[in-house]
């Protein structure tokens, strides 16, 4: 379970993409839509990290990265990275399940990385939550990262 697409010679059509998701087809839908429509993102597909990672499209407005998604079997990950006071500001706003997921971020200067594996509507809540706290830091702060 939670294979990802591994095969670099052979690049997925963005449909393939979305119907490897398997039963979290419909919420990958979702947060692409929410990302495009709500955040205003462009995006990519791509093979970016290398074999461990595999295919994913990538999300940005203009030049700036705003995350990752690896499509897997029955899931998909997003991966993104943000500052430790955009994580205070959405910790408590959050599940028991993606405070662990801050908990445990990957550490980067100023803040982290986290790879969050949504497989139901209450991950898709919190993954929409971290995204808009994100994109909205962004827009006020003017950060680069």
């Amino acid at each position: 379970m939670y294979e990802r697409m591994l095969d670099r010679t052979e690049k997925p059509t963005e449909t393939a993409f979305i119907h490897y998701c398997g039963e979290a087809e419909t919420l990958f839908e979702n947060i692409d839509a929410f990302l495009l429509t709500d955040l205003g993102t462009e995006r990519m597909l791509r093979f970016p990290y290398g074999n461990r990672y595999g295919w994913g499209m990538k999300y940005y407005i203009k030049s700036k990265h705003i995350c990752d998604i690896f499509a897997e079997k029955g899931a998909f990950t997003v991966m993104l990275r943000m500052t430790d006071p955009q994580f205070e500001e959405v910790y408590s706003e959050v599940t028991a399940d993606t405070k662990e997921y801050i908990d445990q971020r990957y550490p980067c200067g100023e803040g982290g990385w986290i790879h969050y594996r949504v497989s139901s509507e209450q991950h898709l809540d919190d993954a929409k939550k971290l995204l808009r706290c994100k994109v909205q830091k962004k827009v006020i702060t003017g950060r680069k990262e």
